[in-house]
């Protein structure tokens, strides 16, 4: 009866939050307590309360039974769902009592009145120096050390929880991100964003030395190295240096005679990517570099360039550009004595 007329007979004597029955207090206090007898089998993460893991099993089934109707996106929680609508409505509940800045989440109005109350929550294990925020300062022992998030799937180690909940998705294959112009799926925002520079043009980033400019900062940094000449990968087998990483990789398999790349017509081994891509030509007879001039076909752009160079040459030397070609300006002159 007290359920259906709203009555909340039962208060916590903590954080006085009132509850309607005995029971649902009993599971509350633990909130304050720290117990959690509650495990998931998953990934062995405990749980104060079960109702928490029966909605922490979901991100493992990847069951998520609530759809925003407005964009179709779905959530494991029906709490997720109704803090994502805010979105479309544009809702911000929360107002902060002093500066009446309004927020979508409690969770972000309750950071902003730091700022106000100037309390720390957060302290430096290193020094006496506080933070508000925990983002405000990054523990350099947790960052290089530490690291208690573990992957149950491929046991892969996290020093922050959010790193997990992202990677977690190389695994669930969930991409709740669609781009609106080619319908591509992204696993993260932030590689949408990205994305769609592609689409845009934007090249937000620019060279200080050369102003080229670049749609994503690690291609201005790579860039930034023909520049300083910087090589910061050496070759641990040879005194060779690299401006990339990828380089040195590739670089690598000279000394170990790796070749993982096979030809399925013939089995040749490859050590690149490219040099198998370019040989499966032979075998399926494509001929995909073709000349704007004579329309003649190649197998490899190496192959067209050095043909170009006849159209050039030929052109100084004011010959007439026919269908046949030769390599030798002395072969062109017997052809068109003839």
């Amino acid at each position: 009866m007290r359920v259906n007329s709203g009555e909340k007979p039962y208060k916590c004597s903590v954080c006085l939050k009132d509850f309607s029955r005995k029971s649902n207090l009993r599971e509350h206090r633990k909130v304050h307590t720290g117990d959690k007898p509650h495990q998931c089998s998953e990934c062995l993460k405990d749980f104060s309360q079960k109702s928490s893991l029966v909605k922490h099993m979901k991100l493992h089934r990847g069951e998520k039974p609530y759809q925003c109707s407005e964009c179709k996106k779905e959530f494991s929680q029906k709490s997720h769902l109704i803090r994502h609508m805010r979105v479309h409505t544009k809702e911000k509940p929360y107002q902060c009592s002093e500066c009446r800045k309004d927020f979508s989440d409690k969770s972000n109005l309750l950071k902003h009145m730091r700022v106000h109350t100037g309390e720390k929550h957060y302290q430096c294990p290193d020094s006496v120096e506080d933070f508000s925020q925990k983002s405000s300062h990054v523990e350099p022992t947790r960052l290089l050390e530490e690291k208690p998030y573990r992957c149950s799937v491929c046991l892969k180690s996290f020093s922050r929880k959010s790193h997990l909940i992202q990677h977690m998705k190389v695994h669930t294959k969930e991409r709740p991100y669609q781009c609106t112009e080619c319908l591509k799926y992204f696993s993260e925002k932030s590689n949408l964003l990205k994305h769609r520079r592609v689409h845009t043009g934007e090249k937000p980033y620019q060279c200080s030395e050369c102003l080229k400019v670049f749609s994503q900062k690690s291609n201005l940094i790579k860039h930034l190295k023909l520049h300083t000449g910087e090589k910061p990968y050496q070759c641990s087998e040879c005194p060779k240096e690299f401006k990339q990483k990828s380089h040195l990789m590739q670089h690598m398999k000279v000394h170990t005679r790796e070749k993982p790349y096979q030809c399925s017509e013939c089995q040749k081994n490859f050590s690149e990517k490219s040099h198998l891509l370019r040989h499966m030509n032979i075998h399926t007879a494509g001929k995909i570099y073709k000349c704007s001039k004579c329309l003649k076909d190649f197998l490899q752009k190496s192959c067209l360039v050095k043909h170009m160079r006849l159209h050039v040459t030929q052109k100084s030397q004011n010959y007439s550009v026919c269908l046949k070609d030769f390599r030798k300006i002395t072969s062109n002159e017997v052809h068109e004595s003839s």
